[in-house]
């Protein structure tokens, strides 16, 4: 790196104001920043030399996803540097820095990075398509990312053939192995096929893989049997053993030949309390040997599911359920029943945060594709949408906090209070007729909301207490437009305390995030935009990606905070 800031200043939340739901956050940031990597520090490629920096070998970190943390403060991020300008195609990979050593920040993998075995072509990575998580008590890391074939061998028929372009990779004995692949059909690697169809490999691992216990991987898997998709979430136990050819080669480093065990599919899994199996799963969330995941019979209008929680402790485990389509909102009169829960999850191995909405009363949100970004997939939004797409957005919508030890739900806000949307929109998928692998499901409009929770701030988790971590909207919709949004990440605690305090807001004076946030004549620059993940607050450490100013003239990093009692 060519710059180094670490500022570890515990923090209070002094600053949480009182009073009842429809109390605003107070103008002022408490919160004390250190920089865990911004614009102006060098990616730590193969042939990057920070003392002499040259380009094309030398290239600045340009944008980065949402980042993940571990208890230990050891954040892992999918991280790019900018193209063109003289440095050819630009660097994308994923990158970790242990904030409580004060280490530099060290490359997992990027695009010069070979792709562990199984891998008998020299293949490369490629594109890592969605953030990177991390075990919540490890530095074990798991990742998604897309690559050439990996693996040529024969057919029964004597011709020969290719596979493996995209697979989950992890970190649980320290170097980089395939946790998950699309090696399912190869007879030496049966242990990557789908359990409920032998002989069948995984299109696409969607979404983010979720790791727990240093060597337990959790995800969503999607397949096809007799041109039929097919869809499910899954893990697999990753063992420090060698993966054995018939001609006698140990392949190694590796994660050993344990199978792929099914938590839950659409094909004959049924929702617990029903005769209907599920018609589709989100990608799971883990931690202390269990995973939660959000699973319904109809993704677009679900009259049956909700968040399920299942022990990774053997085939086919028993689905307990936490929340439900149809169960009750807290807060609310007993006529309110949850008719939307979001998939994204975060859990802490207690409690579970999710975006809940009930009634039937919307409003219309007309969402604009694109200017940048992946030309495929920008174009395909303009030809499909060309006048914005409208969607109807739930009037009724709140985050809460489902805890597992005394099975009750918690509201945290909704938009009765001072907010007015937690949902954000994003056109993502697959592009038909292009190559790029992406979701491997068709490129639409997709909502998400973004929540991180955390019941381990005062080193415990044996009581109910919890903080958690969520985005936000305040704007008057007009016309299917917001009139000058107001987005922030905004911090509360609970149960029963209503008091929340803005972490950082769009319009916030950069420097209060990182002191390089200033333009050319030393004056600072303001936030523009800021994200949080599902895995970006664990114990008292909480991290966010974001950007201040234009791209041209601005900044953007990766930031961590403590929190404190």
């Amino acid at each position: 790196m060519n710059r180094y800031v670490y500022y570890a200043v515990p923090l209070a939340l002094a600053a949480l104001i009182g009073g009842g739901a429809n109390a605003a956050p107070p103008p002022a940031y408490p919160f004390s920043w250190s920089t865990v990597v911004n614009n102006n520090d060098y990616m730590p490629t193969n042939t990057c030399d920070p003392a002499a920096p040259t380009l094309p070998a030398c290239r600045n970190f340009n944008s980065y996803n949402q980042p993940s943390v571990n208890t230990g403060q050891r954040v892992v991020i999918r991280a790019r540097s900018r193209g063109g300008h003289g440095g050819g195609q630009p660097v994308h990979g994923i990158y970790t820095r242990d904030m409580a050593a004060g280490g530099p920040v060290v490359k997992i993998l990027d695009r010069e990075t070979e792709v562990p075995v199984p891998n008998n072509l020299g293949t490369l990575f490629h594109e890592p398509p969605s953030f990177p998580r991390i075990d919540i008590d490890s530095d074990t890391l798991a990742t998604r990312v897309n690559h050439q074939p990996v693996w040529r061998y024969l057919l029964e028929d004597g011709s020969e053939t290719r596979a493996g372009t995209s697979g989950i990779y992890a970190t649980p004995y320290g170097p980089l192995i395939t946790a998950a692949s699309k090696l399912g059909a190869v007879p030496e690697f049966t242990f990557f096929e789908v359990p409920e169809q032998p002989g069948t490999l995984f299109d696409v691992f969607p979404g983010a893989p979720a790791v727990t216990d240093g060597n337990v991987i959790a995800f969503k898997g999607n397949y096809t049997v007799n041109g039929e998709g097919k869809t499910g979430v899954y893990y697999r136990v990753l063992m420090e053993a060698t993966i054995p050819l018939p001609d006698g080669t140990e392949l190694s480093p590796a994660g050993g030949t344990m199978p792929v065990v099914l938590i839950a599919n659409n094909t004959n899994t049924l929702i617990p309390g029903t005769d209907t199996v599920f018609g589709s799963t989100a990608p799971p969330s883990a931690a202390g040997g269990m995973a939660v995941f959000a699973g319904f019979d109809d993704e677009d209008n679900p009259t049956l599911g909700g968040i399920y929680l299942a022990p990774l402790d053997g085939p086919e485990p028993e689905l307990t359920p936490l929340v439900t389509i149809g169960g009750p909102v807290p807060g609310e009169n007993r006529n309110a029943r949850f008719n939307r829960i979001g998939e994204g999850l975060s859990f802490d191995g207690r409690f579970v945060a999710f975006w809940g909405a009930w009634g039937s009363e919307t409003r219309t949100l007309v969402l604009d594709c694109r200017h940048e970004g992946n030309a495929d997939r920008v174009a395909y939004c303009h030809e499909q949408y060309p006048e914005g797409f409208a969607v109807a957005i739930p009037l009724h919508q709140g985050i809460f906090v489902h805890d597992m030890g005394t099975g009750r739900t918690h509201e945290v806000t909704k938009t009765s209070g001072y907010f007015d949307d937690f949902l954000y929109w994003n056109f993502s998928g697959h592009v038909p007729g292009t190559q790029e692998e992406s979701d491997g499901e068709p490129a639409r409009w997709r909502s998400s909301a973004f929540v991180a929770v955390s019941g381990t701030v005062d080193g415990r988790l044996i009581d109910p207490q919890f903080h958690i971590a969520f985005k936000a909207r305040k704007g008057e919709l007009s016309d299917g437009s917001y009139l000058n949004p107001v987005d922030g990440i905004y911090l509360a605690k609970g149960p029963g305390n209503r008091r929340i305090a803005p972490l950082v807001e769009a319009g916030m004076d950069g420097t209060q995030l990182d002191p390089e946030a200033v333009d050319d004549f030393g004056m600072s620059i303001a936030v523009t935009e800021m994200g949080i993940e599902r895995d970006g607050f664990r114990g008292n450490t909480l991290v966010i990606n974001a950007s201040m100013g234009e791209e041209e003239i601005g900044l953007s990093g990766v930031y961590l905070t403590r929190v404190t009692r």
